[in-house]
């Protein structure tokens, strides 16, 4: 094997218990660092060989001692040979613990990964969406591919994760599988969670994330002006698929609906509300928080234009949605006929009711980001910040006209 593993035996004569005798230790060295455990034998230190690290003489309690320690060194090593083999980390603390029966403490991160993956598939409905779940599997399997190019290995300690670790992780992320900053933030804060289960079961005692703090970086979010949206409405597509996407695209523009909650949107949703006119009052799927939109007037045809249509067995949603991987496939095949260069998705439909829909018309931020089922204020302030850089344009575009008079 490539590894050097040192086993030392030895007793501190200073320490004698009632009887006079002292404890034999085990000292484990690996890679420079050390742990040590009593053997749970004890000698007078008159007979202690500290040359040959045995008992001196050759009595039937000597040898059985010496034989003792032969076997308690076999052992060790023979643990070594099998954490090598199953590519577990090795180290001086990690022998020390699976020869004392520690060892059934030490937890593996992909492991651990995968339990809390679990879980979380298993509430999806009932605490989680699906999407978080296809997420998480894809956080995890960032970290299982770093694992394997870093340290070779299948899994890894959680014990042995430090700041590091994690920084060497983000470099990776950024680098080799060609993650944006914000993106590789997002998956090493899934994988900070399971360093919160980690802590909570204490298979650690440090928080190797003290340090790191999630920086993300403001991106200015794309929207639809209201020239493109009216292009889009104006649009005949010339087939019913791309129609019907186009409409559920038009359908968020007009209520800011992620696409997971407009998915689920039913008929129960639609109310009248203290003005006497209809609402869409739901919960959102992803934080849970209420959310009360006004029902317009292009969302109204719309929901008018497929309450009759054919339903697939077990289809209950207002609109025919689509999977999300195919609705945004559509919605690029939509932007190229229309002639829209930025990239249509549910999300940019949100961010334009956010911006060209409600703020750009006037309604307050406080009223748009309770429509949005925002939890912070500071998370619809982003949008204000997007409508003030296209006053900006506009007001430019304005000077140079005054200016041509």
């Amino acid at each position: 094997m490539s590894y050097v593993v040192s086993i030392l035996f030895f007793i501190k004569r200073n320490k004698r218990n009632s009887k006079g005798l002292s404890l034999i230790i085990c000292r484990i060295t690996y890679e420079g660092k050390r742990a040590e455990f009593s053997t749970g034998r004890s000698i007078d230190p008159d007979s202690w060989n500290p040359k040959t690290n045995k008992a001196l003489g050759k009595s039937m309690e000597a040898t059985t001692l010496n034989q003792h320690l032969i076997l308690l060194r076999n052992k060790i090593h023979k643990i070594a040979d099998r954490f090598a083999e199953e590519e577990i980390s090795i180290s001086a603390e990690a022998l020390r613990d699976e020869i004392t029966g520690k060892g059934a403490k030490t937890k593996l991160v992909l492991e651990a990964f995968e339990e809390h993956n679990e879980e979380v598939r298993s509430l999806i409905g009932n605490g989680y969406a699906e999407l978080t779940a296809v997420r998480y599997g894809v956080a995890k399997d960032h970290l299982e591919r770093y694992i394997k190019y870093k340290f070779k290995k299948t899994d890894y300690p959680i014990k042995d994760i430090d700041y590091k670790f994690i920084k060497e992780y983000e470099y990776f992320l950024k680098t080799r599988r060609k993650c944006a900053h914000n993106t590789a933030v997002k998956y090493i804060s899934n994988f900070k969670k399971i360093i919160r289960i980690a802590l909570a079961h204490d298979w650690i005692d440090k928080d190797p994330f003290y340090h790191w703090k999630p920086n993300l970086k403001v991106v200015d979010r794309e929207f639809l002006t209201k020239e493109e949206i009216q292009q889009l409405i104006d649009k005949d597509l010339g087939s019913d698929r791309l129609n019907q996407v186009k409409d559920i695209f038009v359908f968020c523009c007009f209520t800011g609906l992620a696409y997971i909650d407009i998915k689920n949107l039913r008929m129960d949703d639609i109310v009248i509300g203290l003005d006497g006119e209809k609402w869409i009052k739901t919960r959102r799927t992803k934080t849970k928080t209420r959310t009360n939109v006004p029902l317009l007037a292009v969302p109204a045809s719309l929901i008018e234009k497929y309450k009759d249509r054919e339903r697939l067995p077990g289809e209950e949603g207002i609109l025919p949605v689509p999977t999300n991987q195919r609705m945004n496939g559509y919605l690029k095949e939509i932007a190229e006929l229309c002639g829209i260069k930025k990239t249509l998705t549910t999300h940019l439909a949100r961010h334009t009711f956010a911006t060209t829909v409600t703020l750009a018309n006037g309604v307050p931020i406080e009223s748009v980001s309770k429509m949005l089922g925002h939890n912070s204020l500071k998370t619809t302030q982003h949008y204000a910040k997007i409508l003030d850089k296209k006053v900006s344009e506009d007001m430019a575009l304005l000077k140079k006209r005054l200016g041509e008079l």
